[in-house]
């Protein structure tokens, strides 16, 4: 899993792949905001499918360990928007 180690402001260093994925997910969010889905809701959903499909690729072990790595990446701002700025 260490190719997905990429944080979201590292964009102009993502495989086309990811940033077409990132943009069909996007766009997901933004046609439930038009429908009036409340955004925590889709990103929990969103979550939960993404944690979902990674166990069944790579397994409960391999994904707890990245998952283990995620609270330092955002506490440095690696998913903030502000933070994606400022880099």
């Amino acid at each position: 899993m260490n190719d997905n180690n990429v944080p979201l402001d590292d964009m102009p260093e993502l495989s086309a792949l990811k940033q077409a994925a990132l943009s069909y997910v996007t766009e997901a969010f933004a046609e439930a905001e038009l429908d009036g889905l409340d955004s925590d809701c889709m990103a929990q959903a969103a979550l939960f499918a993404a944690f979902t499909e990674l166990v069944a690729t790579y397994g409960e072990e391999a994904v707890a360990e990245y998952a283990a790595t995620l609270a330092d990446k955002i506490r440095g701002g690696a998913f903030s928007m502000v933070g994606a700025l400022k880099h």
